[in-house]
């Protein structure tokens, strides 16, 4: 078994080895990961925050020793860049952009250097949505979890991880998460709304606010009314998304 460390700002994780297939999620700096198989051009990773598989370029990652992988793995403080853009020196003083979620605990095993604001540990539940404000905006974007372009699940994922909670990558896989509760009168800001399609499969997830909000990501990172029946949006006046479960995470 091999393992690896992601050493570049944004790496696109493909459905199969080709630069040309859909990219069904990403790698930020710092992600470490288990390369399950390698082939000349391409690797298959499982990223070890979620488990997540994928195929990735043999040119966007560094090679780790077993030992740090654990290490990375046992550590009780994980630090994560909490700005949108902070930037890292690396061994050649190039200034490499990173963007917000990127782990920055073990940068100094690239001979990287880190000087920015970051956030540590698990952080209480009222900081859930100011932190998912910051995505405030972001184009929707198949795969993607960062400012520049996330989808659903990636959104979700990413907020919890800065606050120091762990989420799966998929909407229907993050469902399976927490304690689901009987009515929306019983949420609070910073729990996980999910909605299904017409087969009855979870397809969306966003976050509740006060006051019957819901922020999601939908055309772009939005705030929208939530009801019973599930996201109401005031500018089209119709239900944009029908109401599954709520789930308390923490």
């Amino acid at each position: 078994m091999q393992y690896g460390i992601c050493h570049l700002s944004i790496v696109p994780v493909r459905s199969i080895a080709d630069d040309t297939s859909e990219m069904v999620s990403q790698l930020l700096y710092g992600e470490h990961f288990k390369v399950l198989e390698q082939r000349k051009k391409w690797s298959k990773i499982r990223n070890a925050f979620d488990n997540f598989e994928g195929w990735i370029s043999n040119q966007q990652f560094t090679i780790i020793e077993e030992d740090l992988y654990t290490e990375l793995e046992s550590s009780d403080c994980k630090k994560v860049s909490s700005e949108l853009i902070s930037f890292i020196e690396t061994d050649h003083n190039i200034l490499l952009p990173i963007v917000l979620g990127s782990n920055v605990q073990h940068n100094c095993f690239l001979n990287h250097k880190f000087d920015g604001s970051l956030a540590s540990g698990q952080q209480d539940k009222d900081q859930l949505v100011h932190k998912a404000l910051l995505y405030l905006n972001a184009p929707y974007l198949w795969g993607g979890k960062t400012a520049f372009g996330i989808d659903g699940p990636g959104f979700t994922q990413m907020v919890y991880k800065i606050n120091g909670h762990r989420l799966l990558r998929g909407a229907q896989q993050q469902s399976t998460q927490g304690e689901a509760l009987s009515f929306i009168e019983e949420s609070e800001p910073g729990d996980l709304a999910f909605f299904d399609n017409n087969d009855g499969i979870i397809d969306h997830v966003g976050i509740i606010m006060e006051n019957n909000y819901v922020i999601h990501a939908f055309g772009k990172v939005r705030i929208d009314r939530i009801d019973h029946t599930g996201i109401f949006n005031t500018e089209t006046n119709t239900y944009t998304h029908k109401l599954r479960v709520i789930k308390k995470i923490i």
